[in-house]
This record gives C-alpha cells, sequence and structure tokens, in this order.
C-alpha cells in the first residue's frame, strides 16, 4: 500500500492506528466500539497485514493527540485482529466476530465472478485441484455452481463434490490466494457482484444439486455412494423432493402451483404418494382442478427419467420461490429451516 497511491477510508485509519498501538491500548480503545463497528474493523485489520511506512505515518499524524509506543508498527492479520478482539469482548464474542468477519472476507474475494458465464468460470477452474474447485464453487450462487459443477466430467465431478461436502473453514489468506489468481486470469471478463457470506460443507452441496438437471443429479449421488455411503446418506437426507410439498402451508403451496403448467404437475403427480396428490388437489383452483384432471385422464403409461423431470421441474420452482424469500419449509417440528 502505498500512500501516494492509496487513500484510505476512515475504518482503514482507525485500523492502521490500532496496528500501531500496544495490544493493552487498542484493546481499550477497541472496547469504545460496538460490535459491528469493531467486526468492520477487525476486517480492514485482516486484510491490511501489513502497512506502508509512509502510509501507515500519514495516518497517524491525523490522531496527533494518540501516544504511540515505538514508531510505526506492521503489525496486521487475522491473529492480531482475533488477539485485539478477544481482549476487547472476550474470547466467546470474538470468536463470532471473526466468523463473520472471515465469511465477509471471503464472499467478498469472488464477488468478481457473479457476471460470469458458467462456461467462462470452468474454463477459469481447468486444470485446478478439485479442492480448488469446491472452495470455488462453495462461494459462487448455486444456480452458478450448479451449471459448472455439470459441465465436469467424472470422477472430477464426483471429487469436486466430495470436496464441497467435507471442506473445512478457509483461511481469508487461502481464499485470497485463489481470488487473486483467478481475477488475474479473468482480466476484464467478469463484472463484480454484491458480497455474500458462503461457506463449504454438505448444504452447499445440497443446494448445488437441488438445481441441477436429473441426470448430474444421478450421477453425483451415484459417485458420492460408491466413496462415501454415509455422506450421500446425508446429503439426500437434506435434499428438496417432490413429496416435501406436503411440509408447505397452504398458502406456500397455492404459491408453488400458480406456477406450474398442469401437464408437467400431472407427470410430476404420476405414482405420488396419496398425500401428495391430495395436497395438490385441495390447493388449486376448481378451473385448474379440472385441467389437471384431463392431463391426468389423457396420460398414458410414462417413463420413469419423464417423471422425474417433471418433479425436477417442481423442485426448482419451489427452491427460486424459496431463495426469493416467498415461501418458507420447515421439516416437521425441528427449528432450522431446509434452504
Amino acid at each position: 500500500m502505498s500512500s501516494g497511491t492509496t487513500v484510505l477510508t476512515g475504518t482503514q485509519k482507525v485500523a492502521v492506528v490500532l496496528m500501531n498501538m500496544s495490544h493493552e491500548r487498542a484493546a481499550q480503545v477497541m472496547r469504545e466500539f460496538s460490535e459491528t463497528e469493531a467486526e468492520e474493523i477487525a476486517a480492514e485489520i485482516v486484510r491490511l497485514r501489513k502497512v506502508d511506512k509512509d502510509a501507515a505515518e500519514a495516518t497517524l499524524l491525523e490522531f496527533h493527540e494518540l501516544t504511540l509506543q515505538g514508531g510505526w508498527s506492521p503489525r496486521g492479520g487475522r491473529d492480531f485482529a482475533s488477539g485485539l478482539l478477544e481482549a476487547s469482548f472476550g474470547a466467546e464474542r470474538a470468536a463470532g466476530v471473526m466468523s463473520r468477519v472471515a465469511s465477509s472476507i471471503a464472499g467478498r474475494a469472488f464477488e468478481f465472478l457473479d457476471g460470469a458465464e458458467s462456461g467462462q468460470i470452468s474454463s477459469l477452474l481447468n486444470g485446478e485441484l478439485p479442492q480448488t474447485i469446491a472452495l470455488v464453487l462453495a462461494y459462487l450462487r448455486p444456480d452458478q455452481a450448479s451449471a459448472v459443477l455439470a459441465s465436469l466430467e467424472d470422477p472430477l465431478r464426483t471429487d469436486v463434490a466430495q470436496c464441497i461436502a467435507t471442506m473445512g473453514t478457509a483461511t481469508p489468506e487461502a481464499v485470497s490466494v485463489v481470488a487473486d489468481t483467478l481475477k488475474a486470469r479473468a482480466g476484464a471478463v467478469v463484472t463484480a457482484r454484491e458480497s455474500s457470506e458462503v461457506i463449504g460443507g454438505v448444504q452447499p452441496l445440497v443446494e448445488i444439486i437441488n438445481r441441477s438437471d436429473v441426470a448430474t443429479e444421478r450421477a453425483l449421488l451415484d459417485g458420492l455412494d460408491e466413496r462415501d455411503p454415509e455422506l450421500a446418506e446425508e446429503v439426500r437426507s437434506r435434499m428438496l423432493t417432490f413429496a416435501d410439498i406436503v411440509k408447505f402451508e397452504a398458502k406456500d403451496v397455492q404459491q408453488v402451483l400458480r406456477g406450474i403448467d398442469a401437464a408437467i404437475l400431472a407427470l410430476a403427480m404420476k405414482g405420488s404418494a396419496e398425500t401428495v396428490v391430495e395436497t395438490i388437489r385441495t390447493n388449486l383452483s376448481e378451473r385448474n382442478r379440472e385441467l389437471l384432471n384431463e392431463e391426468l385422464e389423457a396420460l398414458g403409461p410414462v417413463r420413469v427419467s419423464q417423471v422425474e423431470e417433471a418433479r425436477a421441474e417442481v423442485v426448482r420452482s419451489i427452491r427460486d420461490l424459496e431463495a426469493q424469500g416467498t415461501i418458507t419449509l420447515q421439516r416437521g417440528d425441528e427449528e432450522e429451516y431446509v434452504y
């Protein structure tokens, strides 16, 4: 960072000042901020890591009332930010703040990929290790990640899926290295997106699979079955299915059915449990119920693949409405929601 080329924001200046104070004194100052402000400052400390001497001195001149101990200091990074927060707010609150800081920084690292098409992202990731591809996909929107994952050939696709489900929390530094490398390759091909907070794990993989076509879904689950049956079963248990429509409130079911063509709905209902059929019929208008009955009467024997694809289309519609916050699914009596 150079004072001749970089203009520091107010938060960055606070971070620089704290980095140049003793740990105890900086902790005292940090306690004067709200937790939200402390989180923003900690994020800047993590990002700055080392500060150019001229830029640090220029910033410190603005805070002439502060007593400096030992001139300028290049301290920064995750450890310094974590220690400062712990001394200010205690270990438990500090851990929570640092967790949010890490997610925020990591999410923003890949914001430049939002405008990229799946083919461009696939090209950027060509030749990368499964772990690297998994890291990137875990930080993309589910619809983007799904398209990229579908474009991969097996066994790489299964490798990546397994890595997404089993990855731990990546450090901001590691995420930054991957993002910077991809950004250098991408050039001006892609544009920035709004920041998001996402992490690896089983749920992001479920989000991706739920937006995939039937063939990709089956191939991924079959591949995981061979490698890690327990993981495959956990993924299945979390996946949204056509039968989950019975778990929505009536108004949400009506919202889902409003956007589904009667022919698709008839196919999806083929062979469904009576509870599913009853839920759908009950929540259709009289006119739409008549249209559905006509489709069902005209429907002869159909391939299982056709039924699966029709159900997948309904599931994708549900997922879109969930993502918009229009409807919410709650499993049984659990407190957690399926996203």
